[in-house]
């Protein structure tokens, strides 16, 4: 029987089983709503509903440009995991976002990242958010994250 963590066809099934449980692990994702839609080898997909808790300017209705760089960032951080061999976590080392427009009022945000290199301690991967598709991006991010050691376990968190 192979260990889930360790087997990376396992980890990213038991991941699609448990969609909707992952963001509810992160403080931050679970605050912000925001749904996992699709997980595959190091890529990740993700929808953030439009609330009106999470407006940046009430006039503009448009979702705070804050809750696109978190959604991004968390988004990154799964394409990171799921394209590891083992399991890792990881954390944001530089994320740069650039903004290409607004989002539109009132208005869900899809989102996307893929991992697209890793070496023995950095995860390095590009994120796009937008409203129907790609063609006309909010936002972009790209990112260098650092692969966290396993620790045994049972052993402390120092």
């Amino acid at each position: 029987m192979t260990n889930a963590l360790t087997d990376q066809d396992s980890r990213i099934a038991m991941m699609r089983e448990n969609m909707a449980m992952t963001t509810e692990i992160v403080p931050w994702a679970r605050a912000m709503g925001f749904q996992v839609t699709r997980i595959e080898k190091g890529h990740a997909w993700a929808t953030q509903p439009f609330s009106d808790g999470l407006v940046g300017d009430p006039e503009a209705g448009v979702i705070h440009g804050g809750v696109i760089t978190t959604l991004l960032d968390n988004l990154c951080g799964m394409a990171c995991s799921t394209a590891m061999q083992e399991f890792h976590f990881v954390a944001t080392l530089d994320l740069r976002i650039d903004y290409m427009r607004s989002a539109e009022p009132h208005r869900d945000i899809q989102a996307e990242a893929e991992c697209y290199h890793l070496t023995r301690s950095v995860a390095f991967c590009r994120a796009w958010a937008y409203h129907e598709t790609r063609d006309k991006v909010i936002a972009t991010a790209q990112g260098a994250f650092a692969i966290n050691q396993a620790r045994p376990a049972g052993s402390p968190m120092l």
